[in-house]
């Protein structure tokens, strides 16, 4: 039986998903051939990119709108550097909440100048910084929606007078958002959309060409588009994954579909981690908690032993937290069922019975 898999990415995927790019691997569209041995320049695979990145401007609602849908390598590791590359002249601006942004922080400094606007670190990233002023001016401002290591979620944000640049690598097509406030957002596959091995680029296309560098041609967005996501070769598995999860996500009725049983998810972790005594949630603010990744502790350190045999009993399966936070971190992306959040609910509640 399929184990009950809270890990934080690569992520659970669908089993229909699973079940598709299985039988692709073998034989893909009835060519007698596996989709990873024929060309990525073939019409087959050609029209997966082109479907892929169809389906991602249309569950973000860009169609139309000028925005181009690419399909990368690097993770959003990469993105980090590229990201200052194609948009930093002179000075941009940063959210720091969590180990993510801080990363893009570091690269972003090798470009120019980079204001940290605020930042959470100092509370180790368990809170999203409230009441902060984005300066005018900036070449962009750069925000991660979701901090899978801590488990917080940014819900509003800021008004800015130049390119909102969003890392949601981990939130991707979860909740129902105006991505038309961003000129450009990034996600790496394997925490919401498919395996390891591509990353998902939504860029505004009005945004580039501004910055006064020389930019390598692996690096440059205008690249990028004008051989549509094929400069190089792509990570074809990842991409025609990516695009099965995609038209499952439309079979589920959308991303406001999924909006809901996501909020049902969490809300039923959540109530749990406030009503027993035996955890805490790790996260400061009730209103930064991320639906995706839910971080809590044992309230007694010595029942750990106890509850990580009952959760391998009932098939629970990458529970344990980052080593920064410690305790235990529950991702509840859009492929997880209820049924199995019930599971850890259950081993919870099994656990207070037992102490």
């Amino acid at each position: 039986m399929k184990k009950h898999n809270f890990s934080a990415g690569p992520c659970i995927l669908p089993q229909s998903v699973l079940k598709k790019a299985s039988e692709a691997v073998v034989n893909f569209d009835g060519l007698d051939l596996s989709l990873i041995e024929i060309s990525h320049r073939s019409k087959q695979f050609v029209a997966v990119m082109e479907r892929a990145q169809e389906l991602a401007l249309a569950h973000l609602g860009l169609q139309n709108k000028g925005y181009k849908a690419l399909f990368l390598q690097g993770g959003a590791s990469m993105e980090f550097l590229m990201v200052a590359y194609n948009l930093l002249e002179q000075k941009a601006g940063y959210l720091d909440t969590g180990t993510w942004s801080n990363k893009a922080i570091k690269e972003a400094k090798l470009f120019g100048d980079i204001d940290v606007v605020a930042s959470s670190k100092e509370h180790n990233y368990n809170q999203i910084p409230k009441g902060y002023k984005v300066p005018s001016g900036l070449d962009y401002f750069h925000l991660t929606s979701n901090n899978t290591i801590f488990g917080t979620q940014m819900n509003e944000f800021p008004e800015v007078d130049c390119p909102l640049v969003c890392d949601m690598s981990s939130d991707i097509f979860s909740r129902v958002l105006d991505f038309s406030k961003f000129d450009l957002i990034y996600a790496g596959a394997q925490k919401n959309m498919g395996p390891a091995g591509t990353t998902l680029v939504v860029v505004k296309e009005d945004i580039l060409g501004k910055v006064s560098r020389v930019i390598p041609s692996m690096l440059d967005y205008k690249v990028h588009i004008s051989k549509d996501s094929m400069f190089n070769t792509p990570a074809v598995f990842p991409v025609y994954v990516s695009m099965l999860t995609l038209e499952w996500l439309k079979d589920q009725g959308g991303v406001a579909a999924i909006e809901k049983v996501n909020k049902e998810k969490a809300a039923l972790l959540y109530n749990e981690i406030d009503r027993n005594p035996l955890f805490k949630g790790f996260v400061a603010n009730k209103e930064d908690r991320s639906m995706m990744n839910a971080t809590f502790t044992l309230e007694n350190e010595s029942l750990k032993e106890t509850f990580d045999a009952m959760c391998t009993a009932a098939g629970i399966n990458g529970l344990n937290g980052h080593r920064s936070v410690g305790g235990y971190r529950a991702s509840m992306y859009n492929a997880l069922p209820l049924e199995s959040v019930q599971v850890l609910v259950d081993a919870m509640q099994a656990l207070e019975k037992k102490a």
